[in-house]
């Protein structure tokens, strides 16, 4: 398990008339990734952007592209995606019919494939598919909205997912944990076995973003020990 600590801050909490500027600031504050969420209306409850915005970004980040795509026709779909740029995709576990395929399609693509489940989904559904993928993401809030508060019991399912690895003898894929993520909630998250954390609220919603940022890298690097 790798002891690298990514942060990916998320744009859904960022002013969307200004995400040049966001993004920039944000890099400039030593982002990892720029995470993008991407929500249809119908997986989740709510409606944010789409592959057109996928590509401006792609022409305006430096830092790789860490999609998520919380959509329900997500086998049909994830070439524009793909197409716009993404440098990593996620896709749920609950959203689409055909996880192998769509996973091994973003491979093929040369973009990084990511699994993700809810936070009532067992992370025993992704047996048969975490020595296929680079990332899995746990949810650790109810997704759909920003700015909601941390699930404690995500960090039982970091444990689940370290051991199920080790029961099938494979490596622990980076483990990403998005929802609530601050310079409080990540340290019990680093000490399961995450090491990657999306922030969206705690960061843009912060003073001062890249103090923000430094301080939850700070948090997780201490929590390593």
């Amino acid at each position: 398990m790798s002891d690298r600590i990514t942060i990916a801050p998320s744009i859904l909490s960022a002013d969307f008339a200004h995400l040049a500027d966001a993004i920039e600031l944000v890099e400039r504050g030593g982002a990892d990734l720029v995470h993008v969420d991407v929500m249809d209306g119908h997986f989740v409850p709510n409606l944010t952007i789409g592959p057109p915005v996928v590509a401006a970004l792609k022409n305006i980040a430096t830092v790789p592209l860490d999609v998520h795509l919380m959509i329900d026709n997500v086998d049909s779909t994830v070439d524009w995606y793909l197409d716009a740029g993404a440098d990593l995709v996620t896709v749920h576990a609950e959203a689409t019919y055909h996880l192998h395929r769509v996973v091994q399609r973003i491979r093929s693509a040369e973009a990084s494939p990511s699994v993700c489940v809810n936070p009532a989904t067992p992370v025993s559904v992704l047996r048969d598919i975490l020595a296929d993928v680079d990332m899995v993401l746990l949810m650790s809030v109810n997704p759909g909205f920003g700015a909601q508060t941390f699930i404690p019991h995500v960090v039982d399912k970091v444990h689940d997912l370290v051991a199920l690895c080790a029961s099938l003898g494979i490596e622990v894929p980076t483990i990403q944990i998005d929802g609530g993520i601050n310079a409080q909630t990540v340290v019990a998250c680093v000490e399961a076995g995450a090491r990657c954390f999306v922030a969206g609220n705690a960061v843009f919603g912060a003073p001062d973003p890249i103090a923000a940022i430094a301080e939850i890298r700070s948090a997780a690097q201490a929590a390593l020990g």
